[in-house]
């Protein structure tokens, strides 16, 4: 069964894909809705702010690798199976591959929307697919606990038949909001300030990098060479560019000239403003916006720069946050899954550890615990008597 390659209705008996918007060629021409509209500019945030960019990629791949444990051991395999080699959109594949997608919509954005793929007819679980979240508009329903889902299509809306299929996670949303707010929130106004930091910059060495010279040709006080000042001067100016335009080509010409001709650099006296102060002070906001150590995305503000042991407590705690946030997404995923192929069991997420240490202060760690456990256990074998470590010292029991 092909579950991607074509999208029917309902009737067909195959998966459909209600989230996704169809192509709609006169689709530029329609005016962005209000959440449209901030997830543009935080995509555009992201691609001229290079090291936001940078932050977000290093976050998800931080937050890890999981591995879903079946409480019936008989059911792992299956599991296993599932996780690695799941359809994900159009060419990927691995429960891994959706959940980083889910996540970095989920940062970027405030919201991540996702939907579980069930063939109409045999109800089996054929894949998921990442929609975007300005494409999905969700209401309050009737209770507090209920959300209608509705797909935006050209300005107008239509209710998604089987919500229950869809994945949804907000991000820090406000009391009595649906919608979540983007990590990026209010990193726009300093963002603009930094491009113009760099815009200038820009504008200055065009206008002093690229070196030109002023060439004066002062005629003698005496007045013999007056009459001739517009000839020399000509001559002058076409000696000097012919020297420039050799020198492009690698040959090395010298300017003879008579007569008091004085050369100089066009804005060699004026000096760049220097950005380094107010570029690292904006930085400085925008990375603890995003809680991720400078030097993780190469900003080596210090010689003597590492990861503190408070700044491991921080970022790890801001992981471990994210992790929260995706697994109600994986359990319900992997929970759907075993339905349709009629199963049931307990589950539960196995997370990868978060290692933020430096690698050589681990190895020498595990060398000091087998050397100490290796003099421990000659020690025990020795004398034949118990040992038991009290505040880091071996006494004999």
């Amino acid at each position: 069964m092909s579950i991607l390659k074509k999208k029917k209705t309902d009737d067909d008996g195959q998966v459909i894909i209600q989230t996704a918007r169809p192509a709609d060629p006169y689709g530029d021409y329609y005016g962005f809705s209000d959440l449209g509209f901030e997830n543009t500019l935080y995509e555009a945030l992201r691609e001229r702010v290079p090291v936001i960019d940078a932050a977000i990629s290093k976050i998800i791949r931080l937050t890890g690798g999981f591995r879903i444990i079946t409480e019936n051991e008989h059911y792992q395999d299956i599991m296993d199976d599932f996780c690695e080699n799941v359809a994900v959109g159009y060419s990927g594949k691995g429960l891994s591959t959706f959940t980083d997608t889910y996540l970095d919509s989920l940062i970027t954005y405030g919201n991540a929307v996702g939907e579980m793929l069930i063939d109409n007819e045999t109800l089996k679980f054929g894949g998921l697919y990442n929609a975007k979240s300005s494409d999905i508009e969700i209401i309050k329903g009737n209770n507090p606990l209920e959300k209608i889902f509705y797909k935006r299509i050209e300005n107008k809306r239509y209710a998604i038949l089987y919500p229950e299929r869809i994945l949804f996670t907000p991000l820090n949303p406000q009391s009595g909001q649906v919608y979540g707010r983007s990590v990026l929130r209010g990193l726009p106004c300093l963002s603009k300030i930094l491009l113009k930091i760099y815009q200038c910059i820009g504008q200055n060495y065009e206008r002093t990098g690229n070196v030109r010279y002023a060439v004066t040709y002062k005629p003698p006080a005496d007045g013999s060479e007056r009459m001739f000042t517009k000839d020399r001067a000509k001559q002058i100016a076409e000696e000097w560019s012919a020297g420039m335009r050799a020198s492009q080509g690698g040959e090395i010409r010298d300017f003879i000239a008579t007569g008091d001709v004085d050369i100089k650099v066009i804005g060699a006296d004026n000096k760049l403003l220097d950005t380094q102060v107010p570029v690292r002070q904006i930085l400085e906001q925008l990375l603890s916006k995003l809680s991720v150590p400078p030097f993780l995305v190469g900003m080596n503000w210090s010689t003597t720069e590492r990861m503190s042991s408070q700044q491991t407590d921080i970022l790890t705690s801001e992981l471990e946050y994210y992790r929260r946030q995706l697994a109600p997404v994986i359990k319900e995923t992997a929970k759907t899954f075993l339905h349709s192929e009629g199963l049931k069991t307990a589950l539960r997420i196995e997370w990868n550890t978060i290692n933020l240490q430096d690698e050589l202060q681990l190895a020498e760690a595990r060398l000091k615990n087998a050397q100490a456990l290796k003099i421990e256990t000659e020690l025990q074998n020795a004398t034949g008597l118990e040992l038991e470590t009290v505040d880091g010292k071996i006494e004999l029991q």
